[in-house]
């Protein structure tokens, strides 16, 4: 490990750094405006300057100079770096002043006010006049879709968003155009991003030239109440800060997790804010004469017991949907139990997931952060673009470092990297079965739910578990068979066994038979938006949650609920990640918090859940579920009981796999509540057309 001396401190640095990074380990202040740590050096912001003692006599670039280049001194003294010296303070100045030259006087209308990177930066580095008294260049906006909206007379050419875009969103449509005084960052056809990351552009720029389009003047970051949460638009359980006033939620940021999201979001993640307030259940209805009038919370729990009443526990069913926090889930279970309903499901889609393989055979046993050593990867009826778009970026990492072949068994899709496509379907895997061979190193198979969600899931389950066996990717050390959810809640859920009882409790796709027949009284859906309530007969239905969508029509009973920026509740990401949300807004009107809805229902019900706040739920649920209260903590699940996947029986169909997102932008009830979401949407759709013609 080479020596060095910076700003007199003498330290050991790892090989490789380079001086900005070693600077900072120093404890060691340098602006940057082009430099970013997950980015490639492109060096040409010049912000960055500092002395070097030995080297030419001129200020360095130190993101663009390595540790390994400096030379030490004649009697082997450890070379010198300095960031406060005269020659530096001259430097920087006259970078800053450069930079302002053509940067318009914008600061009192312009969305990156309080947190510019410019704007701290000239304060500390900048100087008190301008040599410079030229007409400032003029730039035509460009037009990068509904998401980002562009001020370009505020571009530095810093190309943060290029290098974005091409490198860790895998898409070639943005670049500089001209040269000198004329270069301009633009989309080369003028079109807008494709990239379901583009968002991530906005946190970029460090100045105001590329700002959120639908947050445009709605407020200042000093206005807002920032609350640290978790996103649950997918399975990810990407961390995130919602930024909200009053008790009406702004925007949504990203968060720093390293192990999970890195300090990338999803456009979807991060623009579902105007869904939260839009088409909104605020208080209980119940239907009469075919109609939905609102109601007490007594009226309301008074109909439900009114129907339960004499009513056979097994002619009621459960289903939860994709949302439900591990909370929510428990005390539903509790429910069930206390009224003796085995008809209970949490997976809306119809998975076999958690009937066999134990916890290990519902995981993303490697972790997200695994994806990194990984050797290969082979994906089975799974689209990671469309379904944990995140995840999809650490696949990609991983492909451009080199020694990672993927392979695709499914749908034949952009994923933004290079990949051999096997087949389409269940024929394509059972032929991979016959003739895969263990290759060493850490094999990686990736089963989706669009391979899953099927009338032959357990049998393609099995298929995939044997996969994994014949590749080796089940080993002391590795389990590299893992299982891609799309639901927030459904690992959750899972841990703490809100499924069918073993003893004759219906499925999903049962009930709904059941429904259909006429065999099912009543229905309980909790956030279950995404089946199919055409098929639910004459069924009384009871729906708990927070939008006016599919189930809350077809509902005779609604009980509103709080979305996840208005509670406090334990989600748990595909990799088995425990994580809490935290209370950003509350919800409206008198709509409450599932777990306290369903304490309240059975007190009504003459038979009151045996805890009466938050912590009292979680002390219970964490005797059935442990894993549940190490918070942030991926417990490793055994891989004993995951030779029964590999068990089950019958043939597989000869249908192709299809990814179960067939529209990226409306998965669900808040999703497709969001005027920004649906824009989207019809511009994707517009594009696909284009695409086919």
């Amino acid at each position: 490990m080479p020596k060095i001396k910076i700003d007199g401190v003498e330290l050991e640095v790892e090989n490789g750094l380079n001086l900005l990074q070693a600077c900072e380990q120093a404890g060691a202040q340098v602006p940057r405006f082009c430099y970013h740590e997950r980015l490639s050096i492109a060096g040409n912001c010049r912000m960055c300057l500092v002395e070097v003692k030995g080297g030419p006599p001129k200020p360095q670039a130190s993101c663009a100079m390595s540790v390994n280049d400096l030379r030490p001194g004649p009697n082997g003294e450890p070379p010198e770096v300095f960031t406060n010296t005269p020659m530096v303070k001259k430097a920087r100045e006259g970078v800053m002043e450069f930079l302002l030259i053509n940067h318009p006087l914008d600061c009192p209308i312009c969305d990156q006010g309080g947190e510019c990177d410019l704007q701290d930066q000239a304060m500390v580095y900048g100087v008190d006049k301008n040599r410079f008294h030229e007409n400032k260049r003029a730039v035509e906006n460009k037009y990068l879709g509904p998401l980002v909206n562009t001020n370009m007379n505020r571009c530095i050419q810093c190309t943060r968003c290029v290098r974005f875009t091409t490198e860790v969103a895998g898409i070639e449509e943005m670049g500089a155009t001209g040269r000198g005084e004329d270069m301009e960052i633009t989309t080369y056809l003028n079109k807008a991003i494709s990239s379901e990351l583009q968002g991530n552009i906005i946190d970029l720029c460090p100045v105001g030239a590329l700002t959120s389009l639908p947050y445009e003047f709605k407020a200042r970051p000093w206005e807002l109440r920032k609350t640290e949460t978790i996103d649950v638009m997918d399975a990810v359980g990407s961390n995130i800060r919602v930024d909200a006033r009053g008790r009406e939620v702004m925007r949504i940021l990203p968060r720093t997790h390293e192990d999970v999201n890195e300090e990338w979001i999803s456009d979807k993640t991060r623009f579902v804010w105007d869904g939260l307030k839009a088409q909104r259940l605020d208080r209980p209805y119940v239907r009469e004469f075919g109609k939905l009038r609102a109601a007490s919370w007594q009226e309301a729990f008074q109909r439900i017991a009114q129907r339960m009443s004499g009513v056979n526990p097994d002619r009621i069913g459960i289903i939860l949907g994709d949302l439900v926090s591990a909370e929510e889930a428990f005390s539903v279970r509790q429910f069930a139990d206390q009224f003796g309903i085995r008809n209970i499901d949490c997976r809306q889609d119809g998975t076999p997931l958690g009937e066999k393989g134990g916890r290990a055979g519902y995981l993303f046993n490697t972790g997200i952060s695994g994806i990194e050593e990984a050797d290969s990867i082979l994906l089975i009826g799974t689209n990671p673009r469309l379904e944990a778009t995140v995840l999809n970026a650490r696949i990609r990492k991983r492909v451009t470092r080199g020694g990672c072949p993927v392979a695709v068994i499914g749908e034949q899709a952009d994923l933004t990297y290079p990949y051999t496509y096997l087949g389409a379907g269940p024929e394509t895997l059972a032929k991979f079965v016959d003739s895969a061979e263990a290759s060493g190193g850490k094999p990686m198979v990736i089963v989706g739910q669009g391979a899953l969600a099927r009338a032959d899931g357990p049998q393609v389950l099995a298929a995939a578990y044997k996969a994994a066996e014949k590749l080796g990717a089940i080993k002391d050390g590795w389990n590299g068979f893992n299982v891609l959810h799309t639901a927030a809640g459904r690992v959750g859920a899972l841990d703490v066994c809100a499924l069918p009882a073993a003893d004759g409790g219906k499925t999903t796709r049962q009930m709904l038979e059941a429904a259909k027949s006429g065999d099912l009284d009543i229905l309980f859906l909790i956030g279950a938006d995404e089946i199919d309530t055409q098929a639910l007969g004459s069924t009384f239905v009871v729906y708990v949650g927070t939008h006016g969508d599919a189930g809350a029509h077809r509902a005779d009973v609604i009980l509103a609920g709080a979305a996840y920026v208005e509670k406090q509740a334990t989600y748990v990401n595909t990799e088995g990640r425990p994580q809490l949300t935290e209370r950003a807004s509350f919800p409206p009107g008198e709509a409450r918090e599932d777990w306290a809805i369903f304490r309240a229902l059975t007190e009504t019900l003459g038979n009151a859940l045996p805890w009466n706040n938050l912590d009292e739920l979680r002390a219970a649920m964490y005797k059935v579920a442990p894993q549940l209260m190490r918070i942030d903590q991926r417990e490793t699940a055994s891989t004993h009981e995951l030779a029964d996947l590999g068990k089950a029986a019958g043939a597989m169909a000869a249908e192709p796999f299809r990814s179960p997102v067939s529209d990226y932008y409306m998965t669900n009830p808040i999703a497709r509540a969001s005027r920004i979401m649906a824009e989207c949407s019809a511009l994707k759709n517009v594009q696909k057309l284009e695409a086919a013609e």
